[in-house]
């Protein structure tokens, strides 16, 4: 099977030759340049031959025309640090203007989009897109941000609402690129953060409208980031993926499976496997995963990036086991 019919026909529950696997990372410095960026995300496909690209931008790429500024220091996940929040006071979310995506740092981004889209025409990709309250947070800081959202509710409501829209018209313009979908990362789902309640008002209604702009996408994924996530919540979002940390936070990956309709990805521990553990290991946590979800509706990966210092051989390790499986 070709790797966009496998993926579909895995979304669908139907027999596979093998189950899809795909892994991603950040690619930090690199990720400050838009032919950089695409070059290392060519290469990383090309090494590895997973069935679908997720291209990972520095976080800040969909902020970066409002302001914030953020720099690297080491992080083993590739992710930089963020260094200014332009959203200080209340008042600040109504100052946000709706970006262009023909413009600014968005528009580097999607010339490496295009780059990646023209260099791997038959591989499936996806875009990473956060989520609006994603966003505020790096607009605003995370303490900032639950400040205003229990303090100023309408304020903060103003600025999603740009931010919303600001996604939107990338989403637009993305998917005229030719990619198959978005990777829709939430993080403030969870439980440790939030009321089921706020999510409602400040979380959900604004994914839902982000989501709606994806819709004709076959590949969209849902990222539930962090632990004691709402899965219930978000289990009928409109995606053909689900992914969260399932090796580190219920539902485990069966239960999960269990609640939605389309696929489950992950099965492999990101850190304790991939970084600390063995080829060996990976192929075992792997197989059992596939027995776990009985190998339909099922996609190896992981919960979240792969650290930037994961062995290349474990990296290696998950791509063979779907061909042990088959």
């Amino acid at each position: 099977m070709e790797k966009r019919e496998r993926l579909q026909a895995a979304i669908r529950g139907e027999a596979v030759d093998r189950p899809p696997v795909a892994l991603w990372r950040h690619f930090p410095v690199a990720d400050q340049d838009p032919t950089l960026l695409a070059e290392a995300v060519i290469e990383f496909q090309r090494r590895f031959d997973f069935d679908f690209v997720k291209i990972t931008p520095a976080s800040s790429y969909c902020v970066r025309d409002w302001g914030v500024e953020d720099r690297w220091e080491g992080d083993t996940e590739g992710t930089r640090r963020y260094t200014r929040h332009p959203v200080q006071e209340p008042q600040d979310w109504a100052a946000l203007p709706i970006l262009d995506p023909a413009r600014g740092v968005l528009r580097e981004h999607l010339e490496a989009v295009a780059r990646i889209r023209q260099a791997l025409p038959e591989v499936p990709i996806v875009v990473t897109v956060f989520s609006p309250l994603a966003q505020a947070k790096n607009l605003a800081g995370s303490d900032r941000l639950l400040l205003h959202l229990r303090r100023y509710p309408e304020a903060l409501e103003r600025g999603l609402r740009t931010i919303a829209e600001s996604t939107r018209r990338f989403i637009r313009a993305a998917l005229e690129l030719g990619v198959d979908g978005i990777f829709y990362a939430v993080q403030h789902a969870s439980y440790l953060l939030l009321s089921a309640e706020e999510y409602r008002a400040f979380g959900r209604r604004y994914d839902l409208a982000v989501l709606e702009e994806a819709v004709s996408a076959w590949l969209n994924i849902l990222h539930l980031h962090g632990e004691a996530v709402m899965f219930d919540l978000c289990a009928d979002y409109p995606v053909a993926v689900w992914n969260w940390h399932d090796r580190e936070t219920p539902p485990a990956l069966e239960e999960g499976q269990a609640i939605v309709r389309g696929a489950v990805l992950g099965g492999l521990s990101r850190i304790q496997t991939l970084v600390f553990g063995t080829p060996q290991d990976v192929e075992a946590e792997a197989r059992e995963a596939i027995v776990r979800t009985g190998g339909r509706r099922f996609i190896l990966g992981t919960g979240c990036v792969v650290p930037i210092h994961a062995p290349e051989v474990n990296l290696r390790a998950a791509r063979r086991a779907v061909e042990h499986a088959a």
